[in-house]
């Protein structure tokens, strides 16, 4: 799967993006319909102290779009909860693709 990082008002990170690589790995392992992925990575100013990080997923496969977005504390966080919030989307098209 191919995967292309923005940051929008945000400095590159190579460890930043090898962290959302693996994690996105797992999921091309699992999901083998995955062609490519967009991951965006933004601050936002809010007045809480466990948000403000901000991840979004975009994952292209067969067809099909999913997009998921999270705000932490931290980007590793945001990673960790937008593939969280990404698994039921992937498997439920796993499970419709294995019934045809």
């Amino acid at each position: 799967m191919e995967i292309n990082f923005e940051y929008p008002n945000v400095s590159a990170s190579d460890r930043l993006e090898a962290y959302a690589k693996e994690k996105l790995k797992n999921l091309d392992v699992k999901y083998n319909f995955l062609i490519n992925a967009d991951v965006y990575f933004k601050k936002e100013n809010t007045t809480s102290d466990k948000t403000g990080a901000i991840c979004g997923i975009r994952i292209h496969g067969n067809g099909v779009t999913f997009f998921a977005e999270a705000s932490k504390d931290n980007f590793e966080n945001a990673v960790l909860e937008v593939i969280k919030e990404l698994e039921p989307q992937l498997k439920k098209k796993k499970s419709k693709l294995a019934s045809h």
